[in-house]
């Protein structure tokens, strides 16, 4: 099970590359996954009979408890079969589907075949955990699969709106299940439900998951997403909204309520709210004239229904409940297929529109008839067989007086009543030959023109709709769904010893009720018992009421306003307190927020300290001579900082301070420390005086400073707090630091010397992960600032050299009026050692620095490599090495211009970024291949005959991640803060516009 799940992970990214070569043939290769999947269910079929319930495991977080386990009992076993079973199916019909269709459809299969994957981990996960991230992940991609059309602003809106409401509902739900965890002290759910807690907290917890299942499954108040949600392919329709995605919900319920339904807060919610939707499903089913949004209504009311019987509780109640998930999800999921038929072969799913297509297309007329049979509920579909178990086991709770029992009833029999109702309407609407409507006084106007009576006369036949045979193996998949639900109810003395071992953990009726005399049976015969009396009675009075619906013109809303419009109304709320919040708080003034920061740090500093009853101070005059040196210095060029004028002054005094840790680390024992540092420091200097090109030279040139005193208050209240916790810190220490066994640590799990390279790439990684993570943002959100509306770097694109020059050649230059002239002709006989020089205007021009870039360029590439190789027993590093490339960058910038960065770096920094992290990521990754811990390292060591001993340990490909992030974060500071404001800049001179790169 572990593997099919790997396998699930692997082979949605194979999918768009063989799309791209086989076309809509791929969704053939795709169903291979699920349908082995599906075979490997089958097989384990005895054993889950037998009790001998198939587990795998495999310890993900060991200090967390949390393990990659999937067990499948008999609840997971039905489910297993529907997800990969109907997805399977539902695989092939895509292929016929989008027949002819290229447009993002790699990414569609990809993301199909992926939800197929989740939605498999997700009914067999024994860890309430990772459960959690299952459902998350499965939220995400149908939002993605809904979203495909995603040029329709109808298709976006649902898509977020289904995002939004599953997501939120997870949300609750993961605290219900961190409450729930905690309590019970293990996240296994089959230990959980073993050990059965009990208590306020529990019930707490049962609350908040249920919210989470019920917005997943969309009962009311979260029913609205589901209509809306129509707007995806009718295969996404078929498969998330019949069978898997919806389901997950009333799996999540009929996992926990053979345990829980006891629970006082239990029953209320799910019968209460599974009967409402189940009522308001129905009725709405009856209103609409699309027919995929007749089944959608008509899946909000069956989901209404399967939350309330699987929901309920008791031994006979469940097992019917599972004869009904898998009727719907055979009977829903054909139905589905069928609409995506008529709509892919007619253009059309308006039911108004749609006349006779049953006498031209019989056979899929007809497994349509038996699908609906199956939802209302008549022999011999397995449809009959759940519901007649269900009334039986529910008018046996009620006759017992048991008063959920009775709501449950009387609402599975109204809700019958208007199943019933909307399964004819739907075979009526989609293949009956209808007539022209007598008109009413309302509709009049409408079927009569100016000239007169317009078509044919009223009460006639309306003209048959023109049907195209579609291919067979268009029809296979909802042929086969609809045959099953016929051969399941044949089957039922089977499907009754296999559901069993899930009935019998629950109890075998509720407090207070007698146990029934004989415990209910799945068959497809069960004489004239009275539960067969009132199914026939939902029927009739079912198709009483569709006959009359067929006249009946209800107004568009019943109340004056509808879930959808809350929804809406919320989203505008949230939208106006933000800007309202924004608009409060972001003033747009520097100062303003620093000084918030500063402010609210003294607060809560200086709080802490002095609510503190005990504080230790240990402080010397100094450790080194050093320090009596740079001290003074640093502290020197901080005050002259605040009264200087000129920004690029202040900018510069403020590295003297970092300069001046950079002595102080190199005279302390950390060379390592010092050599970032001083590159840090001049990075950092180069990012300073790009931007202080685009802002005044002095500073309050344009906006005075204001409040000078105010601000020197709080300047000198922040000193003085860190300064007191850094003292107070750096003596709290009760305890021998772990820090000192670092040494050790780096030499006999890093094999290395250098201890700080050693604890980024071996000891901490994750914290370098995590870091690499934010340069990778830091650099995205600088040149999305900057490139405004273009991100992409085409500089690159553009060659460095003018037209007609070459390096043998006196070049061409840039004059300051934007005109190209020949270098001789004015007298100058210089020569290009950087061919960006070419394009740098003549005043700018630097001939001694264009040599020695010229000269230095390459060795500093080669000391980066070095700094890179060496620093897992020298100083050096990742970081470090990155660095020291990106300043070889920073000066060919500097000497030749943007177009000489052009030259330097012929790539995308976006590439260098994905590049890097991709490598961090895999470092990571593959480690669980081989049974270790993410992000372990492996050692090698070797005599070589002419290196001699050489040792490699593999998160050097860890720091090669590293390097790769650190240049191309460099890169893009220079892109952006360099080559784009330059480019900006010359297209203000010249007073036109231009593309990005372009000179």
């Amino acid at each position: 099970m572990l593997l099919v799940l790997g396998a699930f992970a692997v082979v949605p990214l194979l999918l768009p590359w063989l799309v791209a070569h086989i076309g809509a043939r791929a969704f053939y290769v795709a169903a291979i996954l699920p349908l082995a999947a599906f075979v490997q269910a089958v097989v384990f079929t005895p054993r889950v009979m037998a009790g001998d319930i198939p587990f795998e495991s495999y310890a993900w977080i060991p200090p967390l408890g949390i393990d990659l386990s999937m067990r499948m009992d008999t609840l997971s076993w039905l489910m297993t079969l529907v997800v990969t079973g109907v997805g399977a199916l539902v695989m092939i019909y895509c292929r016929w589907y989008f027949r002819g269709k290229t447009e993002n459809l790699g990414q569609f299969a990809a993301v199909l075949l992926a939800f197929a994957g989740a939605m498999y981990g997700l009914v067999l996960t024994d860890d309430l955990v990772v459960l959690v991230m299952f459902w998350e992940v499965t939220s995400v991609l149908s939002y993605l699969l809904i979203g495909y059309y995603n040029k329709r602003a109808a298709s976006r809106r649902a898509a977020l709106q289904a995002l939004l409401v599953t997501t939120l509902g997870g949300l609750v739900m993961l605290i219900g299940v961190v409450l729930l965890v905690v309590d019970a002290g293990t996240s296994s759910i089959s230990t959980i439900l073993a050990e059965a807690p009990t208590g306020p907290i529990v019930d707490a917890a049962l609350v908040l998951i249920l919210v989470g299942a019920l917005s997943k499954s969309a009962i009311f108040p979260f029913h609205f997403w589901l209509p809306g949600a129509m707007a995806a392919p009718t295969p996404v329709s078929a498969y998330l909204h019949a069978a898997a995605m919806v389901k997950a919900g009333i799996y999540l319920i009929a996992r926990l309520a053979p345990i829980f339904a006891i629970a006082p807060t239990w029953r209320p919610i799910v019968v209460g709210l599974g009967v409402f939707t189940m009522l308001l499903g129905g009725f709405q089913a009856l209103r609409e004239t699309d027919l995929k949004r007749v089944l959608a209504f008509g899946t909000v009311s069956q989901l209404g229904m399967l939350t309330v019987v699987l929901g309920y509780g008791t031994a006979d109640v469940a097992l019917a409940g599972l004869a009904l998930l898998l009727s719907h999800a055979l009977f829903k999921s054909a139905l589905f297929l069928i609409v995506g038929v008529i709509d892919r072969q007619l253009s059309t799913r308006d039911l108004t529109e749609l006349s006779g297509v049953g006498r031209q297309a019989p056979v899929m007329a007809t497994f349509s008839i038996i699908a609906v049979a199956s939802m209302v509920g008549i022999i011999p579909t397995v449809g009959f067989v759940a519901k007649e178990g269900v009334l039986t086991a529910l008018l046996h709770e009620a006759e017992g007086g048991a008063v959920w029992g009775i709501v449950a009833l009387v609402g599975i029999a109204l809700g019958s009543v208007l199943t019933a109702a909307y399964g004819i309407r739907f075979i009526w609407g989609a293949f009956w030959t209808k007539r022209i409507p007598t008109p009413t006084p309302r509709t009049a106007g409408a079927l009569r023109g100016a000239s007169g009576r317009v078509g044919p006369p009223t009460g006639d036949r309306m003209p048959e709709t023109e049907w195209p045979d579609p291919p067979i193996g268009f029809l296979a998949a909802p042929v086969v769904l609809s045959g099953l639900t016929v051969v399941a109810g044949v089957f039922a003395p089977w499907l009754d010893k296999v559901f069993a071992p899930y009935a019998e953990q629950a109890p075998p009726s509720t407090p207070g009720v007698a146990a029934p005399e004989h415990p209910a049976h799945l068959a497809l015969w069960h004489g004239l018992e009275p539960a067969l009396w009132i199914s026939l009675a939902t029927i009739a009075v079912g198709a009483v009421v569709f006959w009359v619906s067929r006249a009946w013109r209800p107004a568009k809303r019943l109340l004056p306003f509808t879930a959808a419009d809350v929804y809406n109304a919320a989203l505008r709320g949230v939208a106006r307190l933000s800007v309202v919040t924004t608009s409060f708080t972001q003033r747009g003034s520097l100062p303003v927020y620093v000084g918030t920061i500063f402010v609210v740090f003294v607060a809560a500093e200086a709080t802490a300290l002095l609510a503190s009853q005990e504080l230790r101070a240990q402080l010397d005059a100094f450790q080194t001579p050093m320090q009596l040196v740079v001290a003074p210095i640093m502290i020197a060029a901080g005050l002259v900082a605040i009264r200087a004028r000129k920004r690029y002054t202040g900018v510069v005094l403020v590295s003297v301070t970092g300069l001046g840790m950079v002595l102080l680390f190199a005279t302390s024992g950390a060379p390592d420390l010092a050599v970032t540092q001083i590159l840090v420091e001049t990075v950092t200097l180069v990012a300073f005086a790009l931007v202080l090109r685009r802002i005044p030279s002095r500073l309050g040139e344009h906006n005075a400073s204001v409040w000078p005193v105010a601000r020197g208050v709080l300047g000198a209240a922040v000193g003085v707090t860190m300064a007191l916790v850094a003292l107070v810190a750096t003596s709290a220490r009760v305890e021998e630091p772990i820090s000192d066994a670092f040494p050790r640590l780096a030499y006999e799990i890093g094999h290395g010397k250098n201890v700080v390279n050693v604890a980024l790439v071996d000891l901490r990684g994750w914290d370098t992960m995590g870091e690499l993570s934010v340069l990778i943002l830091a650099a995205t959100g600088v040149a999305s600032l900057v490139f405004v509306t273009h991100r992409a770097d085409t500089l690159s694109r553009f060659s460095p050299l003018p037209s007609g020059a070459t390096r043998s050649r006196r070049p061409l230059v840039e004059t300051s009026d934007g005109l190209q002239q020949r270098a001789d002709e004015r007298g100058s006989g210089r020569t290009a050692w950087l061919v960006g020089g070419q394009r740098v205007r003549p005043e700018n021009r630097s001939i001694v620095l264009e040599v020695i870039v010229r000269i230095l360029f390459h060795t500093i590439i080669i000391v980066s490599l070095y700094l890179l190789f060496a620093g897992h027993n020298l100083p050096g590093g990742g970081f470090a090495g990155g660095l020291v490339a990106g300043m070889a960058l920073v000066m060919r910038y500097v000497a030749g211009g943007r177009f000489e960065l052009g030259a330097a770096a012929p790539t995308d920094a976006g590439r260098l970024l994905g590049a890097g992290m991709t490598i961090a990521i895999a470092c990571a990754i593959v480690p669980l291949f081989f049974g270790a811990p993410p992000l372990t390292s492996t050692f090698f060591e070797a005599e070589l005959p002419v290196l001699g001993h050489v040792e490699f340990v593999t998160s050097t490909f860890f720091d090669v991640g590293v390097y790769l992030v650190v240049i191309g974060l460099v890169l893009d500071v220079l892109r952006s803060l360099g080559a784009e404001v330059d480019r900006q800049a010359q297209e203000a001179r010249e007073g036109r516009p231009g593309e990005v790169g372009v000179s």
